[in-house]
């Protein structure tokens, strides 16, 4: 018989198998093959993009050419864009407004070979630096309300017509419904306990060391007690932090440690599984009255990854609910026992 498990973060019920038989090989999927035709991200191709917004480059390199590491540009095909006002009005009972945002393309690395878990620790950290500096840029257009940055690793997990290593960011006028609802559970946690619901459930996991995938001095990595996917992977910081562009450099270098291994995990223990991460950050905060007050005190800011082995059916679409076969502590356990690259 199954498990209903609530997730604490979401008030989300998930359903979970109640199976000690896994076999982490009945999830392989194709080998993700890298198109090797003509990429638009790959060096000395920089005018096949769009101007670039933000760049790590070799010191004498020229902007929108050869000699980075890490490229940021606009998207050519934006899903939001990001001259001109909001125009909020009614229609009717209905809200709207223009599609006013960023959508850019955060380039990983120069190359087409490698994923991102294929990088060193030292080139990670330059992408992490990226992610920092134009979530603390798009922070002072006074339009927007959150960045929202993800990557989709795989046909399976969106990457339909780009291979390169990318990840994505779309800074947005609203704050995205399922990051309001953790920033509502966790404002009405500490309310009624004055304490950090993400700093509780990290200190609950390293004392039961039951979904503990990796760990380092600023890192610790689990399999989310009410995991919606198999092999769910959440990556939080030890210390307090509600706001991920104030990661310091030396948590910066930890985290892409652990991202890699993480990452390795999954690809040891898997294969070369498409992949869905993000990161769950909380939103610029603007002055207005009786709006998230404790949010420095009650949000924690955290990676989600979610690996595409399960197709999400009509139940999930219909119900909300999620149907997870593989235990979050044997998911764990799988994958904390292999061996990194």
């Amino acid at each position: 018989m199954s498990q209903m498990r609530k997730d604490v973060f979401t008030g989300r019920w998930v359903m979970v198998a109640d199976t000690n038989a896994v076999h982490p090989s009945s999830f392989r999927v194709k080998p993700f093959q890298r198109d090797s035709a003509f990429c638009p991200f790959c060096e000395s191709n920089e005018a096949s993009t769009p101007p670039e917004v933000f760049a790590i480059r070799r010191a004498g390199s020229r902007a929108n050419g050869p000699g980075w590491s890490v490229r940021v540009v606009p998207n050519s095909h934006p899903q939001l864009g990001i001259e001109g006002d909001l125009g909020r009005q009614a229609e009717g009972i209905h809200d709207l407004m223009n599609g006013i945002g960023a959508h850019e393309i955060i380039v990983e690395t120069p190359g087409h070979d490698r994923g991102l878990h294929e990088l060193q620790p030292e080139e990670i950290v330059e992408v992490l630096r990226a992610y920092v500096t134009r979530i603390t840029d798009l922070e002072q257009d006074k339009r927007m309300r959150y960045v929202l940055v993800f990557k989709n690793h795989g046909e399976g997990a969106g990457a339909h017509t780009i291979f390169h290593p990318i990840s994505q960011l779309m800074a947005l006028p609203v704050t995205p419904r399922n990051i309001k609802t953790k920033l509502i559970m966790a404002r009405d946690y500490y309310r009624g306990k004055e304490r950090c619901l993400y700093c509780d459930v990290l200190r609950q996991e390293l004392d039961s060391n039951q979904r503990l995938v990796a760990e380092n001095t600023d890192f610790v990595a689990f399999t989310p007690f009410a995991s919606r996917f198999p092999f769910e992977i959440c990556v939080l910081p030890r210390a307090h932090n509600s706001a991920f562009s104030r990661i310091s450099a030396s948590e910066m270098e930890n985290l892409a440690h652990i991202l890699r291994d993480v990452l390795q995990k999954l690809d040891s223990t898997l294969g070369q599984i498409p992949y869905n991460l993000s990161l769950q950050d909380r939103p610029f905060v603007r002055p207005r009255k009786d709006y998230w007050e404790t949010i420095e005190a009650d949000f924690h800011w955290h990676l989600e990854i979610l690996p595409q082995v399960a197709r999400i059916t009509g139940f999930e679409w219909a119900s909300g609910f999620f149907y997870n076969p593989v235990p979050p502590e044997i998911a764990a356990r799988c994958l904390a026992s292999s061996r990194a690259a």
